[in-house]
């Protein structure tokens, strides 16, 4: 192995052996995007968007429907086959399949996967997609923050039947609350904190909600604020104005809230109905344990916190002409816009040496501030690589680069402050990249040829190189999944430059500009002895120019 690949490798495992969320880690980076990029600039939008507002409902004119309320539902029927004795079941995607039984009536749950079936990557499947949907859906519409931990694992065949239905008796909502983990006091907070929002669909419940003349469907709220978290729901129950369907439904079979809220003598109704801030913590603590109950052999990850500086989508790119191009964006979180900051990038090359001449100012414009909504607003602000007209740094690809790290300025008298992940830098390899040469092909009918050009340092010596990326699918039995697929590459022979420390591979990849269910975006990979490397994700029809 190269001194430069032992120096990679050495700093990757220095990253990787990190006991806190460290960048680059592609799982964890993925998911804290999804988790907290939701609104302005480099919004990932998959989720915040479906609901703004909270009244939001995608599909169809039902009065009340809300997606908040369907995807907190779903989460919990997903949830709810868990046997805490044997491990099994647990919020999984089973869902998926489990949508033809009594106890999941009702169109909701194929509607909010419709929808939360869209972002699935390899990093994030559709049972992570189901937690951070009813995690989204609470923290934006009032509710507490919810700990998010990823890594769920996606169910491939339905889990044992057991949802609770409103029709059951005391006794069996109690053993099947037990079953998920759940006591009868767990039991009656779980259950006020999810009918928060919502209520019951005439189409779904027809003995329980009547129909009212001139509608074609209609959902009866738990109570009077149905879009939003609130304690309502146990204030209206205690004080005797409530209009839950399942406490003072017309059918008294189906009046399952009233059983249940009343099984201790509503002691933790008037409790919840007294203290609003009592309702919220509670919740809060409930809704992370139900979106943490898995099978017993997944391994969900820590909880995922926003990192305090975040590069995204940092690429090397080889020009051909004795230097390395480095592009991409880093996130500063909790940071409000300051004209008096400045703020540049440092890199170390290969042999670890700093060359000040390398450093380069980080720029930013109006445009590049974001925001959170987690339990209160937090915004963020997002700096280019270099300058904003070119977005890029200029490197010498005989230096190369190990890593990179930023130097920040106030402007306030404080000093020059580092954020280099506490010592360790933002690690890059520079063995394997993009070349500039790569281009794209459109014809007439909108289909178009990607030729990705490939640099692989001459040190380095592959066994394959080639593109990943994600292709969206269903199974037989209408399941969603991700699957990550792979196209070779081939030596471009006589293509090296002369002098130059890069060998060229090749590839050709297919687009077109109708066809959604193609990848947006690929990566690079080799494999180098029993080591991969691998480089961020890029949109290869978008970002490069044409032959």
């Amino acid at each position: 192995m190269s001194l430069g690949l032992k120096k990679l490798s050495s700093l990757l495992f220095i990253v990787a052996s990190a006991t806190a969320y460290t960048w680059p880690n592609p799982q964890l980076d993925e998911l804290e995007s999804l988790v907290y990029d939701q609104h302005g600039f480099n919004s990932r939008g998959i989720l915040a968007g479906a609901l703004d507002p909270c009244s939001r409902f995608n599909f169809g004119d039902t009065v009340n429907r809300s997606n908040v309320a369907d995807w907190i539902r779903t989460a919990y029927h997903d949830m709810a086959t868990h046997n805490v004795a044997d491990g099994t079941g647990g919020l999984d995607a089973s869902i998926q399949y489990e949508q033809d039984r009594a106890e999941n009536a009702g169109n909701g749950f194929f509607n909010s996967l419709r929808h939360l079936t869209l972002g699935i990557t390899r990093y994030a499947g559709v049972a992570d997609f189901i937690a951070l949907g009813a995690k989204t859906a609470i923290e934006q519409c009032g509710g507490p923050k919810v700990p998010f931990r990823g890594g769920r694992v996606d169910a491939k065949v339905p889990n044992s039947p057991g949802v609770p239905e409103p029709q059951q008796d005391l006794e069996s909502h109690i053993a099947a609350f037990a079953r998920q983990g759940f006591t009868q006091t767990e039991m009656i907070s779980l259950i006020a904190c999810g009918h928060s929002f919502g209520g019951v669909q005439h189409s779904a419940f027809p003995d329980t909600v009547p129909l009212p003349d001139g509608v074609d469907d209609v959902s009866q709220t738990f109570d009077s604020t149905p879009f939003n978290f609130d304690n309502a729901i146990a204030f209206e129950y205690v004080h005797g104005t409530t209009n839950n369907p399942l406490v003072v439904g017309h059918n008294d079979t189906t009046n399952s809230d009233k059983r249940i809220f009343g099984s201790d003598g509503n002691a933790t109704m008037a409790s919840f109905a007294a203290s609003p801030d009592l309702f919220k913590s509670t919740c809060g603590t409930l809704f992370a344990r139900m979106l943490d109950t898995v099978p017993k052999e997944v391994q969900l990850t820590e909880v995922i916190e926003p990192l305090p500086v975040k590069p995204q989508s940092v690429l090397l790119t080889y020009m051909g002409d004795g230097t390395l191009h480095l592009s991409g964006q880093v996130r500063f979180w909790d940071t409000a816009e300051s004209s008096s900051r400045s703020a540049k990038i440092v890199w170390a090359d290969r042999a670890g040496q700093t060359n000040s001449s390398y450093a380069d100012v980080l720029s930013t414009n109006a445009n590049m501030v974001a925001f959170a909504l987690n339990d209160g607003n937090f915004s963020s602000v997002w700096y280019n690589i270099g300058p904003a007209a070119t977005n890029f740094s200029i490197l010498d690809e005989s230096a190369g680069i190990s890593k990179f790290w930023f130097e920040v300025d106030e402007g306030d008298g404080s000093g020059v402050r580092t954020e280099d992940q506490d010592g360790v830098g933002f690690a890059l390899q520079d063995a394997l990249m993009l070349a500039d040469s790569s281009c794209q092909t459109t014809s007439a009918t909108l289909s178009s040829i990607a030729t990705i050009d490939i640099a692989v340092r001459a040190d380095v010596s592959p066994s394959r190189v080639y593109l990943e990326y994600d292709l969206f699918n269903t199974d037989s039995s209408g399941g969603s999944f991700n699957s990550v697929n792979t196209t070779d590459a081939q030596p471009a022979t006589g293509r090296k430059v002369a002098a130059s420390g890069y060998n060229i591979w090749t590839v050709q990849f297919p687009g077109s500009a109708l066809a959604t269910s193609l990848p947006r975006t690929v990566n690079i990979a080799a494999n180098v002895g029993d080591a991969k490397i691998a480089t961020a994700s890029f949109t290869p029809f978008t970002r490069l120019k044409q032959c």
